[in-house]
């Protein structure tokens, strides 16, 4: 029987399309996934290219996928505080926040980044599940006065060290005064946007959230490609090299409903507040699991074999299989070959008492015929090292994005107003 290696990805009126989706093809879409129910743009023909294109230029993706929950009300600060696992009450209007949130047994839902907009007027930028459904759910039990709706704006994300060059000139010199992970607001040829400096490289960037981005998100997308014209713009996918290389987590793979905060390591302890005095769903089951200690971790590992694929190029169908002792015991959930670091790494979950610095396993890295089948390929040597791989303290999206865009190249491509 024959197996057809690249079958092609339907098109067709039952998934969603994102409010770019007919701007994003012009530019070469090669692959599709699925995200939120919605048509995803994967990468354009090069994943390699467009890793360069991100760590030495600038570049524009289409995002989306990543739907606009908006919770409002009298009672939206109290409500959105019960969803997330941190404390919101140190969270400003004009500031984002990484956030998880958990369910009953501290399982993780999902990792938006959360805007607040207003006292009590928020929006979580949601990674891939059906968190509206979740949050009405729980709204209809917590007898609080809140309005849950999707918000009908789509963000696109501006990445790379030229990206505060271009955003300078779209929108004036002020998209230098934004902090990392604050946001403010803009009109722009009459599109109400808000821009935050934020992104999923571990680069200097920005998200766009066009308002009403059923009307407007084509005609922002081109006013970014026009202001982009000077300084070599290009469209790529979602960069998961430079993802995984900053230990940048992906739902449905490094985390999902049955991964709990306290398994990620990484640092994100800081992520759940059991002190405080507000209570969060999951808040007991979370305590119960710190006071006992995660039995997995998500590691960083350095693997061996041949050069990996990109991970967003279909290379990786599935999970690998990681082996300590003859038994398995884990699993890589990303990995990549990095081209920096002329390295395979990758994330993996693995028994908490194996997760320590210069453990080693073999890895199935091959494509295997059914779910619980080995490839019968040579497994390869892994070694556990520390994450993220590069830039663990996130100095570089931190930094002055001054310090990468000279005030003379580009002129102003539009006014905009605050």
């Amino acid at each position: 029987m024959t197996v057809n290696p690249n079958p092609h990805m339907l098109l067709y009126p039952r998934i969603r399309k994102s409010p770019f989706f007919y701007a994003s093809p012009r530019h070469g879409v090669q692959m599709y996934s699925v995200y939120n129910h919605t048509y995803h743009p994967r990468h354009y023909g090069d994943p390699i290219a467009e890793y360069w294109a991100l760590l030495e230029g600038v570049t524009l993706w289409d995002v989306g996928v990543e739907r606009q929950i908006e919770i409002s009300g009298p009672d939206a600060f109290d409500f959105t505080n019960l969803l997330v696992t941190r404390d919101l009450s140190t969270c400003k209007v004009g500031q984002c926040k990484y956030v998880f949130l958990t369910d009953q047994h501290g399982g993780i839902l999902n990792d938006p980044v959360l805007l607040r907009l207003e006292e009590n007027r928020f929006w979580l930028s949601l990674a891939d599940s059906d968190i509206l459904l979740w949050a009405r759910g729980v709204a209809s039990h917590a007898g609080m006065d809140v309005r849950i709706e999707e918000a009908d704006v789509g963000p696109v994300q501006v990445q790379g060290p030229k990206s505060y060059a271009l955003m300078r000139d779209l929108l004036g010199d002020s998209v230098a005064d934004i902090r990392y992970y604050y946001l403010h607001d803009y009109t722009i040829d009459g599109i109400d946007i808000t821009v935050s400096r934020t992104g999923y490289t571990g680069e200097i960037g920005y998200e766009i959230y066009v308002h009403h981005a059923s009307r407007d998100a084509e005609r922002l997308w081109d006013l970014v490609w026009e202001a982009g014209a000077p300084h070599g713009l290009q469209v790529i996918g979602p960069c998961h090299i430079r993802r995984i290389e900053g230990g940048m987590l992906a739902h449905g793979a490094d985390i999902t409903v049955d991964t709990n905060p306290f398994e990620v390591g990484m640092g994100y302890d800081w992520m759940v507040d059991l002190d405080q005095e507000a209570d969060f769903v999951g808040k007991q089951a979370l305590r119960r699991i710190k006071a006992e200690g995660p039995r997995r971790k998500l590691v960083g590992l350095e693997i061996g074999g041949a050069p990996l694929g990109s991970y967003n190029d279909g290379s990786m169908i599935d999970a690998f299989p990681v082996h300590h002792d003859g038994d398995v015991v884990g699993k890589v959930t990303s990995a990549c070959w990095s081209p920096r670091l002329e390295q395979n790494i990758g994330l993996a979950l693995v028994p908490a008492e194996l997760a320590e610095l210069g453990t080693t396993f073999t890895v199935d890295t091959g494509e295997r015929p059914g779910a619980l089948l080995p490839s019968g390929q040579d497994l390869v040597e892994a070694v556990v090292v520390p994450k993220p791989f590069i830039d663990p303290t996130k100095e570089q999206p931190k930094s002055d994005p001054r310090a990468f865009g000279d005030a003379s190249d580009g002129a102003a491509a539009s006014t905009p107003s605050h």
